[in-house]
């Protein structure tokens, strides 16, 4: 029997995902970073992205996450995201008319506070990774 490893996703509000996998693909601030059994115990930030987890016979999951954190500690990956979404939960045309309207939302807050300049960009960023993942299923 092939060796797996526990994977949890985790939101503030929720678990998203939890399951035996073979490998989980996260995005870290210092590049792309593969998690196999057996890895090394690991702590590290998360950057805006996609994750990838195989399991099965290569089945592979995507999940957007806006950023966190993420822990290997024996055969568990967990991943503590602000903001995840699955991609098989997601609507490609709904997340492409979201993109739109974000992008819209940018545009008239230009000459706005920095804050709602940032706000809006951090939208933004949320919906393009939302998109990206969306895509993958459609």
């Amino acid at each position: 029997m092939e060796r797996t490893l526990l994977c949890e996703i985790v939101t503030p509000e929720r678990v998203i995902y939890k399951n035996e996998v073979r490998m989980v693909v996260a995005p870290t601030i210092d590049g792309e970073i593969g998690i196999m059994p057996l890895h090394a115990p690991l702590v590290s930030a998360l950057k805006a992205g996609e994750i990838r987890v195989m399991y099965g016979d290569d089945k592979v999951e995507w999940f957007a996450v806006s950023g966190g954190y993420i822990q290997v500690h024996e055969d568990k990956v967990i991943v503590l995201a602000d903001q995840a979404a699955a991609g098989s939960q997601l609507d490609a045309e709904y997340a492409r008319k979201a993109l739109d309207e974000a992008r819209q939302r940018l545009r008239e807050a230009e000459g706005s506070g920095e804050e709602v300049v940032d706000a809006c960009v951090a939208d933004l960023n949320w919906c393009e990774i939302q998109a990206s993942v969306a895509g993958k299923h459609a």
